[in-house]
Formats: C-alpha cells, structure tokens, sequence
C-alpha cells in the first residue's frame, strides 16, 4: 500500500507500509522495518528501522535502528545508531531543538477510509 499526503498528528506513529510525502509529528514517529517514507519528518522523538529519503527533525532522541537507511540531513539533539544502519547526509546535532508547532486548521481535519479491493486478503492486526 502507498500513502501519499501529509501526516499532521499530535500522537505516536507508526509507518509500515510506503509513505509520500511529510511527517510532522508533536510525538513520536516510528518507521517499522517494511515502512519507507518518501518525506520529510519532523518528530519529538523518532524510530527507524525502515527507510527514509528526506531530511528529518528530530527534537529528542533519533534511533537508527538495525538495517535503517536515511538518504537525507538529519538534526536531531541525541542520536542512536546502531552498526547496521546507513545514514547519507548531513547531522547536527544540539540541545534545546525547536519542533515547530502544529498549524492549527480553521477546517476540521479530513479522514481517510482505507478500503481494501476485492483481491486484496485482509490481515489481522497485531
């Protein structure tokens, strides 16, 4: 499945599948092992074990976890990263990182109901 679109929430996060397009989080992101954002990602705190190709934001910790890949400038105040990853850009790295804030919406924000086709199969949630 491919998202594309901008994600604005104020909770946590999880990407396991592909994403085009930005993540602005006032929480924490987490991209799973199959997930891969075409994006930009600005986070409390982020997770990756999957991919990204953009530049990220990261106001508290950022783990790079095992076989992550970042393509993109990541600034961030603590980063963790395990052996495994890869990471191709630039990194800054300071205390005290400013996470912009939501834009609040004069609309009320839109949802999106995924429904899945007809030869699709359905899998149970974790």
């Amino acid at each position: 499945m491919t998202i594309t679109g901008e994600i604005n929430t104020q909770n946590d996060i999880r990407i396991d599948g592909k994403l085009v397009g930005n993540i602005h989080s006032t929480a924490r992101v987490v991209i799973g092992t199959g997930g891969y954002v075409e994006g930009n990602i600005i986070a409390l705190q982020a997770d990756i074990t999957g991919q990204v190709k953009g530049n990220m934001l990261v106001k508290e910790v950022l783990h790079l976890r095992d076989n992550a890949v970042v393509n993109g400038d990541i600034e961030a105040a603590k980063i963790a990263m395990e052996p495994s990853a890869v990471f191709n850009g630039k990194c800054k790295m300071q205390g005290g990182i400013t996470v912009p804030a939501l834009v609040a919406s004069p609309q009320p924000l839109q949802v999106v109901e995924m429904i899945p086709e007809a030869n699709e199969r359905k899998v149970a949630a974790r």
